[in-house]
């Protein structure tokens, strides 16, 4: 039986781990966690995002998707609006979404073309 979402995958281009890091560390605030030790000579870096992971695989071949993403929760809505606020001042772009009502949110796109 599935009891919950373990972590989400997504790719960026190889060998930009560091800005990965420089965007979901240092900007959006994940904490990276370490590979499992079979996978540390491929590419890509890891997350924690609450009790889940996000995992980055590097891929020579990434193309970003249009839609599929990963959607984060914040612990209020204060939270997610001083977010944005941050992510803007670092001219990254945010689309606010009021579609589903009660629900407060926003898209990005990190500097791969990932939709978050």
């Amino acid at each position: 039986m599935i009891v919950g979402l373990d972590h989400a995958f997504i790719t960026i281009p190889e060998g930009r781990e560091d800005d990965a890091r420089r965007f979901y560390a240092a900007l959006l605030g994940l904490e990276e966690i370490a590979r499992p030790e079979g996978l540390q000579q491929s590419g890509g870096i890891w997350f924690r995002a609450g009790g889940q992971e996000l995992h980055l695989g590097s891929d020579d071949a990434h193309e970003a998707t249009k839609r599929p993403h990963p959607g984060f929760r914040v612990e209020s809505v204060t939270a997610l609006e001083e977010l944005a606020h941050r992510v803007e001042a670092a001219g990254v772009e945010t689309r606010w979404d009021e579609r589903i009502e009660g629900r407060k949110r926003f898209y990005v796109r990190d500097p791969f073309g990932n939709r978050l």
